[in-house]
């Protein structure tokens, strides 16, 4: 009697961006456990999503927390973030900006965007979703929406609106930038579909900008999910992922964005990168 052991690799919806961007430093990070400090601007980033939460949870429940109230969630996760924090990582940007920056990212929230979503959850639990690859191996879709946001659609389904913090986020002419954003928000919406039968009408893109200017601004509704899911004549990211994950092998970038020492954790040992 043969026994088929089965492997399972958790991929978390917020890694699957990395994961096409640079699969080595993506193994590097969430299989190998090699992991760089964060920055002030990740700590800025952080701190936001925190507040903004707390202000659209009481929306929803109607406890009256105002945009002042979850200011105060803001400057306490910024100055406790609970991790690892490399504070000479960002030249460009103090503790003190990083602070001013991100109340105004939080004011300008509470008081543009919020309003213009009927969110039914923040912050969604999930159950994860297991996918067999085939030849002993799983993969299973895990996370929690920790930075997005389920809202009321229009068409009797919903919209998976996502939080996103960062320097370049909005162009000249004031359009959020989506490039990129799919595998992440499609993986949220397929968990999301998977738990609760209940069909996704698209995926959105909250900008807050870190900044000086502190600019904000929303996305137009985009289908995340066809580059994960494929279509009948092109495998899909998720298809492409297993192939990664089959055969173990996990091509470098050297051309990423990423691809530098404070963002990766295997920089150090990294052959493929520039000297």
């Amino acid at each position: 009697m043969t026994l088929t052991t089965t492997r399972i690799i958790e991929v978390r919806a917020s890694s699957w961006g990395r994961l096409f961007d640079c699969a080595y430093a993506w193994e590097g990070e969430h299989l190998l456990n090699l992991k760089r400090p964060s920055g002030i601007r990740a700590s800025l980033g952080t701190a936001v999503h925190a507040s903004t939460a707390v202000f659209d949870q009481s929306r929803i429940d109607g406890t009256g927390i105002t945009a002042s109230d979850a200011a105060d969630v803001f400057v306490a996760t910024l100055h406790n973030p609970g991790g690892d924090v490399d504070y000479k990582q960002d030249r460009s940007i103090t503790m003190r900006e990083a602070e001013q920056i991100g109340l105004t990212l939080h004011a300008k929230y509470c008081a543009e965007i919020s309003p213009q979503f009927e969110f039914v959850a923040v912050e969604m639990k999930m159950e994860p979703v297991d996918i067999d690859c085939g030849d002993g191996i799983t993969l299973r879709l895990k996370g929690t929406m920790d930075r997005a946001r389920v809202a009321r659609g229009g068409a009797g389904g919903v919209i998976i609106p996502d939080i996103k913090t960062g320097s370049r986020l909005i162009d000249a002419d004031g359009n959020v930038l989506i490039k990129g954003r799919s595998p992440q928000l499609g993986a949220y919406a397929i968990m999301f579909e998977q738990n609760t039968r209940t069909p996704t009408e698209g995926s959105q893109i909250i900008a807050l900008q870190t900044t000086a200017s502190a600019r904000t601004g929303v996305s137009k509704t985009f289908d995340a999910k066809r580059p994960m899911l494929g279509t009948s004549y092109e495998d899909g990211l998720i298809a492409h992922a297993v192939q990664f994950l089959k055969s173990g092998m996990f091509p470098p970038n050297p051309s990423s964005p990423l691809c530098d020492p404070r963002f990766c954790g295997r920089w150090d040992s990294c052959i493929y990168r520039d000297a």
